[in-house]
C-alpha cells in the first residue's frame, strides 16, 4: 500500500497541471492516478491530424453516450473523454481558448471569491508558452505551449474572406481585449505536433522527480474515509485492488462526468440517490450530479472537389502521400492540421455584451463525429450555444466503478436555446452562402432543403449534439446545491477537493480545456496556501 501527500484522480487537463505544479516542491510527494493508457506521448497523439481516427473511436477515448434526448427527437448523445494520460487534451482539437472576462466575473459575483477574471489571469499567462503573441495577454514560458497552425491550407483564406464579404468583425487574437470576430484559431503545439497537458506539466519530469509517481490503467473504484476524512483511493490495476494513501488530500480531477460519478460512488451525493443505486451513505450533498452543462452544437456539412480539404478519394489519397512526407521531413501541412482551423465568436443580439455563438470551420465534411464517412471531400462549419440555459444530470446505476455514468445533458430542455440557436443557424449559413465560400461547394447534404424557422428547429433537432464541453456537476459556490466551496473543498469533508471542469458553476464561452488547465494552476496555489496553515480569504 502506497502512501503520498498528494492523491490525483484523473490524468488530464486539470490533473496533470496539478500535479506538475504540486510536484516542483520535492519534498511534497504527489501520486497521479489515470484509467487510461500512459502512452500519453506516443506519436499517434503528437501527430495533429490523428484526432480523426481517435474521436470516433474506443482508441484513448471513454466514448460514453447519453440517455435519450427528447430535445433531440430522441438521439442518444455521442460523449468522446480522453482515457490516457492528459485526458481530453491528447484527442481534441487543440484549440487554445480562454473564454470571455465576464464570465469569470459572474463566477465571482455568485460568492465565489478570487475566481474573476483579474484574479485568474495571472494562471492562464503561467500556464501557456505561446510562441507567436507577446504581450500583457499572453504568456510566452508555461509548459502549456501554443502557436499558429502550421497547416498552410489556402481555405484559411477563403474562410477569413468570407466572413470580410458578410461583414462580420476579423480577430487574430480570440484571447486578447476583445473575444468577438472570425479569425483562425492558435492551437496547443509546438512546431506542428500535438501539445498536451501531459507532455507540458508530467513528461518532462518524469526521470527527475522521484516524488511524483504516475499510475497508468488503474481505475479508481472509491474514495477512502475515515470518518469523513479522505485518507486514499482504492483502485483497480491489472486485475488487482488496491489502496494509494494520501496523508494530507485526495483531489478528484476525473472530469464532469467522472468525478461526480467517484463521489457518489464513495457514498458522497444526494442521499436517495445513493440509496436507489445501493450505495452506503457518507455525506448527504445533493448538487453532486447536477448542473450538468455544455454547449449544444449544430453542423453545417458541405461536398467539394478541391484536395485542399480532408476525404476519400485518389486525389485525395496521393495528395495525402504527399502530406505526409512533408510533414515528416518539416512538420508542416494537412497532418499539422487540427481540422477545426478556423473559429468566430458572434454576438445574435448587436446589444449583448459578450459573443453568445461558437463558430469552429473545418477542412472536411464532419458527419455524426466523424463516425459517417463519405466519398470525396468537402468542408464543414460548427455553430454551438455559448450560454445554454438548460441543465441536466450525471448519475449511476449501480455501485460499480466500470458501469459507465449515467449522461443527461437534456440538450434544447429550456426553450431559449433552440431559439439561440436559430439565430446562430442564420448567422452560420449566411456566412456558408458568402462567394469567398459557396463557390467551392458541390453540395449541401444536410440543409441544402432549409429554408423556414420551423425547417431550421427541425433540422437542429435532428442534427445537433454536443461540441465536447461538458461542465458543471460538482459546481463551486456558496449556495445549496455547491459541491465544492471557492478553495474547492468538498462541503462537509475533509481533505478533500475538486479540481477540474466540473467545478465551474457556469460554463465559460469558449473552449474548456485552457480554463481547465487554469483551474489545475490555481488549485495548486490554493493547495500550497491551506498546507502551510494560511487563509486566502
Amino acid at each position: 500500500m502506497q502512501t503520498v501527500d498528494y492523491v490525483i484522480v484523473g490524468g488530464g487537463s486539470s490533473g496533470c497541471a496539478l500535479a506538475g505544479r504540486l510536484s516542483e516542491d520535492a519534498a511534497t510527494t504527489v501520486a497521479l492516478i489515470e484509467a487510461g493508457s500512459h502512452k500519453g506521448g506516443s506519436w499517434l497523439i503528437q501527430t495533429p491530424a490523428a484526432v480523426v481516427a481517435m474521436v470516433p473511436k474506443k482508441i484513448n477515448n471513454w466514448a460514453f453516450e447519453t440517455v435519450p434526448q427528447p430535445g433531440l427527437n430522441g438521439r442518444r448523445g455521442y460523449q468522446p473523454r480522453g482515457k490516457v494520460l492528459g485526458g481530453s487534451s491528447a484527442i481534441n482539437a487543440m484549440a487554445y481558448i480562454r473564454g470571455h472576462a465576464s464570465d469569470y466575473d459572474h463566477w465571482a459575483a455568485l460568492g465565489n471569491e478570487g475566481w474573476g477574471f483579474d484574479e485568474v489571469l495571472p494562471y492562464f499567462l503561467k500556464s501557456e508558452g505561446n510562441q507567436t503573441l507577446n504581450n500583457e495577454w499572453h504568456g510566452t514560458d508555461g509548459p502549456l505551449k501554443v502557436s499558429n497552425l502550421q497547416s498552410d491550407n489556402p481555405f484559411q483564406q477563403h474562410y477569413l474572406d468570407a466572413a470580410r464579404q458578410v461583414g462580420y468583425p476579423l480577430t487574430d487574437d480570440f484571447n486578447g481585449p476583445q473575444q468577438e470576430g472570425v479569425g483562425l484559431y492558435q492551437v496547443n503545439q509546438l512546431n506542428g505536433e500535438r501539445w498536451s497537458t501531459y507532455r507540458g506539466y508530467v513528461l518532462p519530469h518524469l526521470d527527475s522527480r522521484s516524488n511524483l509517481i504516475v499510475e497508468s490503467q488503474a481505475l479508481a473504484q472509491r474514495v477512502v474515509f475515515e470518518g469523513k476524512r479522505a485518507v486514499g483511493v482504492e483502485i483497480l490495476q491489472n486485475g488487482q485492488l488496491r489502496q494509494i494513501r494520501a496523508r494530507k488530500e485526495v483531489i478528484l480531477s476525473a472530469g464532469a462526468f467522472q468525478s461526480p460519478q467517484l463521489l457518489m460512488l464513495s457514498g458522497v451525493g444526494d442521499a436517495e440517490e445513493l440509496k436507489a443505486a445501493g450505495v452506503p451513505l457518507i455525506n448527504d450533498l445533493p448538487g453532486v450530479g447536477k448542473n450538468l452543462h455544455d454547449h449544444p452544437d449544430f453542423i453545417f456539412g458541405y461536398k467539394s472537389s478541391d484536395a485542399n480539404l480532408l476525404g476519400l478519394s485518389l486525389k485525395g489519397g496521393l495528395h495525402g502521400v504527399r502530406q505526409f512526407l512533408r510533414y515528416r521531413k518539416e512538420r508542416r501541412g494537412l497532418l499539422a492540421s487540427n481540422f477545426a482551423e478556423g473559429g468566430g465568436f458572434l454576438k445574435t443580439d448587436p446589444g449583448q455584451r459578450a459573443p453568445d455563438i461558437q463558430l469552429h470551420f473545418v477542412v472536411a465534411l464532419v458527419d455524426n463525429h466523424a463516425r459517417t464517412l463519405h466519398a470525396g471531400h468537402g468542408f464543414s462549419c460548427h455553430v454551438c450555444l455559448l450560454r445554454p440555459k438548460s441543465r441536466g444530470t450525471v448519475s449511476i446505476r449501480d455501485r460499480s466503478a466500470q458501469t459507465p455514468p449515467v449522461i443527461d445533458p437534456r440538450f434544447f430542455d429550456h426553450p431559449d436555446d433552440l431559439e439561440t440557436m436559430v439565430k446562430g443557424y442564420k448567422m452560420t449559413d449566411k456566412l456558408m452562402k458568402a462567394p469567398a465560400l459557396s463557390r467551392f461547394i458541390t453540395s449541401d447534404p444536410f440543409t441544402g432543403n432549409v429554408t423556414t424557422d420551423e425547417d431550421i428547429r427541425e433540422v437542429l433537432r435532428a442534427r445537433t449534439d454536443t461540441v465536447y464541453h461538458p461542465v458543471g456537476t460538482c459546481k463551486m459556490g456558496v449556495d445549496a446545491m455547491a459541491v465544492v466551496d471557492p478553495e474547492l473543498r468538498v462541503y462537509g469533508m475533509e481533505g478533500l477537493r475538486v479540481v477540474d471542469a466540473s467545478i465551474m458553476p457556469s460554463i465559460i464561452g469558449g473552449n474548456t480545456n485552457a480554463p481547465s488547465v487554469m483551474i489545475g494552476e490555481k488549485a495548486a496555489d490554493l493547495i500550497r496556501t491551506s498546507d502551510r496553515g494560511e487563509t486566502t480569504r
